[in-house]
């Protein structure tokens, strides 16, 4: 008797198991913030073929999946895959190839690095990025005297961090054939006295920039696949590089075809010809991994190096108002063209000046609320009386909240009291249309998601200064701030539906943390640890 009891419980435990749907990946014991419209939280997620099938209660979805693989999250901290809404991806892998100089406190440091790049690098060119002056004890721009001097015959070209001026010395230049006296729109070649400095500003870089030889294939493709891992440390599942050529695109694409790259890219082409033939022949890409639907405008330059084009003269160079990096009427055709053929538009624009050249254009051809999603990226110094044109147009203020926490120590010097109230306004730029994406723009920023988020609600460096935060009236709340890294950020390329929230149908990319970001100390965020990152439900990193 009992052994046909066993017969039966075994018969019903077995017709059980295979009346369950079956899945790849059950993960258990979690808090998982799903960023849903209700940002609700559920314990456990069901996974089968890189998406989302279900979340809730464990106990709830044991009994009707039966799955290949379970994680148990030991209680921690499940969020959307972060997704950075505005970087510069494969620049930032060219860089782990070149002299990093983030972080040097003294012109004098900078040659150091470079002393020693070239020991280690004997042969080419010398290429470097990271110096920012306004972190240096003299907080002027550097001459190439002491390059010069050391390397007579061997070029080099240092960009600064913002990526809109950079220095190089006169091997470099000759290259170039730039000369004392030459003038050109949308950028500036220092002089003193006559003698060229070596420091290059916006379109002026590229005279020197367009010698530098080709990268090879080889590293290319090491450089891109250093830098995915770097990304995936910090929970980045998707990143929107910002100003592509076509080259790189269909190189790009060939990494991912093979699987090489697994990383999801929205990518922006740049504001070149060659690339709007290129999309006019291919018409938008779209992929699970790939996104090309964009096109990248720069509208001026950057503050650090007074290019941002100001309504007045800088606070603290008399007479000097920065440039737009194009005449307006080439603004103007672009959008007209970007219109017309359905694409997005994304322009950088820094000054107020900038800024309204751009959101008149705007508002010229989108002609009230609408859903083109067109952006401006940083939306840095806006004007009081401009601020109203963003929810009017629907215009999309892309923003990196560390730029905020970067520039505060100078931006009122260039600025003034009056107008720096108008810069990083993050919760007035988020107000208008009521959601923000958020990016770090690394390398010219760290790739760190946690300092992001640390400067979006916090709104201090890393050794807590100010004690008050700065400008705190524009602090961005945890929620907002986790939207804007996520939900947010895949509405503004178009892809909500397929990410930024840990929902049915949705591709199965988060992240597991060791801390919770909404309610953990302020001065513990940047502590936070990822402890892995999975794209599809595959895993993609692990901390060690």
């Amino acid at each position: 008797m009992k052994k046909n009891y066993l017969i039966v419980i075994a018969a019903l435990f077995l017709f059980s198991c295979n009346n369950k749907e079956k899945a790849d990946l059950f993960v258990y014991n979690a808090t998982i913030y799903t960023v849903d419209s209700s940002f609700s939280t559920a314990e456990a997620m069901v996974v089968k073929d890189g998406k989302i099938i279900a979340t809730g209660k464990t106990a709830d979805l044991e009994k009707i999946y039966s799955v290949k693989e379970k994680i148990d999250a030991e209680g921690k901290f499940i969020y959307p895959g972060f997704i950075d809404a505005h970087a510069h991806f494969v620049g930032y892998a060219m860089n782990l190839q070149t002299v990093n100089l983030v972080g040097t406190k003294s012109w004098e440091e900078a040659i150091e690095k470079v002393k020693q790049f070239a020991t280690e690098n004997p042969e080419g060119w010398i290429t470097g990025r990271g110096w920012d002056q306004n972190d240096w004890e003299i907080k002027e721009f550097p001459t190439n005297i002491k390059l010069n001097e050391l390397f007579p015959d061997r070029p080099i070209l240092l960009g600064r961090i913002d990526g809109h001026a950079a220095i190089a010395n006169k091997a470099a230049l000759d290259l170039a054939g730039i000369k004392p006296g030459d003038n050109l729109v949308g950028g500036e070649i220092e002089e003193m006295e006559g003698t060229l400095t070596g420091i290059l500003i916006d379109n002026a870089k590229e005279l020197v920039s367009e010698k530098i030889p080709a990268t090879t294939e080889k590293q290319f493709t090491k450089g891109l696949l250093a830098a995915q891992q770097n990304c995936f440390a910090m929970g980045l599942t998707t990143i929107d590089d910002c100003g592509l050529n076509y080259e790189v695109v269909e190189k790009i694409k060939k990494l991912q075809d093979a699987n090489e790259l697994k990383m999801r890219l929205y990518v922006m082409l740049s504001d070149e010809k060659t690339n709007y033939d290129y999309a006019v022949k291919t018409g938008m890409i779209k992929t699970d991994k790939l996104n090309v639907r964009s096109f990248k405008v720069y509208g001026d330059g950057a503050l650090g190096s007074r290019g941002a084009c100001l309504l007045e003269p800088y606070n603290d160079r008399p007479g000097h108002y920065g440039f737009l990096l194009s005449n307006p009427s080439h603004f103007d055709s672009v959008a007209n063209w970007v219109y017309n053929k359905g694409w997005q538009l994304c322009t950088h624009a820094i000054g107020d000046s900038g800024n309204r050249t751009i959101l008149n254009i705007y508002s010229k051809y989108l002609k009230g609320k609408n859903d083109l999603r067109w952006r401006i990226e940083h939306a840095q110094v806006v004007n009081r009386y401009d601020f109203h044109l963003f929810g009017e147009y629907s215009i999309i203020p892309s923003v990196q909240p560390t730029h905020a926490t970067s520039d505060m120590y100078w931006a009122a010097n260039r600025l003034g009291k009056i107008r720096v109230a108008g810069a990083y306004a993050y919760k007035q730029l988020l107000d208008e249309n009521g959601w923000i994406p958020l990016g770090t723009d690394f390398p010219v920023e760290d790739i760190s998601t946690f300092k992001t988020f640390y400067a979006a609600v916090i709104r201090k460096d890393a050794k807590g200064w100010p004690d008050n935060g700065y400008q705190m009236e524009n602090a961005l709340s945890r929620e907002e701030t986790l939207k804007g890294m996520t939900i947010w950020a895949a509405k503004s390329n178009f892809e909500e539906h397929e990410k930024g929230s840990l929902e049915k149908g949705k591709f199965a990319d988060f992240v597991m943390l060791d801390a919770d970001l909404m309610k953990v100390a302020p001065e513990k965020i940047l502590a936070v640890k990822v402890l892995k990152t999975f794209l599809s439900g595959e895993k993609v990193y692990e901390m060690k």
